[in-house]
């Protein structure tokens, strides 16, 4: 019997909605929020899969390749599954080794993931992670969507799927977002400066999964405030002087 789907409205941060909803294999949970963002994004957490997002841009992370193999269960493993093994063998290959903030754009096969491209970020070595290389990550991650013109963009760090829980989720969440808002603020000032090519950013999803959504919200929303605050001291002075 087919569950039919119901809605949640609480008010909790600008806009803030729980999704429930009947999976398509069985009948379970799937939780959603929204919040509203500088720069008018929506900012999305969902309790999802980095091979199931219906999206035009899908970012992952990994560390640093290990010579002697790598640690990954759950999501990594689907998504790899899903993509017939082609993040593994560029890795053990030396083609996409995961040095901190290295990029490679995949395009999706059909009937492989439902997200159009696949990016992958690489987060350097393990011991060496921080908040700061996040932040950067997301820097990236919003100019590479931009460079692609990816009006919406889902997010899947994959940390605790390699292993590492060094810092939360909800800060590591949070140090993404911050990154791409900041980003974002200054992708908008260039365009107004005829410096940038005309971009929006409609939606940025971060996908959680359902031990780990609750921190993640939490993280979220401190960084959505943390942003508005620092792009608010930014200056109003244009980046280039008058003609």
């Amino acid at each position: 019997m087919k569950l039919r789907s119901s809605f949640v409205l609480i008010g909790l941060c600008s806009t803030s909605i729980i999704l429930m909803a009947g999976a398509e294999s069985g009948n379970s949970t799937v939780r959603e929020e929204k919040l509203e963002a500088p720069g008018k994004v929506a900012v999305k957490i969902r309790m999802e899969g980095p091979y199931t997002a219906d999206t035009p841009l899908q970012v992952v992370c990994y560390f640093k390749h290990k010579v002697a193999g790598d640690m990954t269960r759950g999501a990594p493993v689907e998504l790899d599954k899903h993509l017939r093994g082609v993040i593994t063998s560029l890795r053990n290959r030396g083609d996409f080794v995961g040095n901190e903030l290295e990029t490679l754009l995949l395009t999706a096969p059909p009937d492989s993931i439902k997200a159009k491209q696949l990016l992958l970020i690489g987060l350097g070595d393990e011991d060496g992670l921080s908040l700061a290389t996040l932040e950067r990550v997301g820097q990236v991650a919003l100019r590479e969507a931009a460079r692609l013109g990816a009006a919406r963009v889902a997010f899947a760090p994959l940390i605790r799927d390699q292993g590492n829980s060094k810092l939360g989720t909800g800060d590591v969440a949070g140090a993404v977002v911050r990154g791409v808002l900041l980003a974002y603020d200054t992708e908008k000032r260039l365009q107004k400066e005829g410096f940038a090519k005309e971009y929006t950013l409609e939606e940025w999803s971060e996908e959680a999964g359902p031990t780990y959504f609750d921190d993640t919200v939490a993280g979220m929303k401190k960084a959505i405030e943390a942003a508005g605050v620092m792009i608010a001291a930014k200056s109003s002075e244009p980046y280039a002087t008058s003609k």
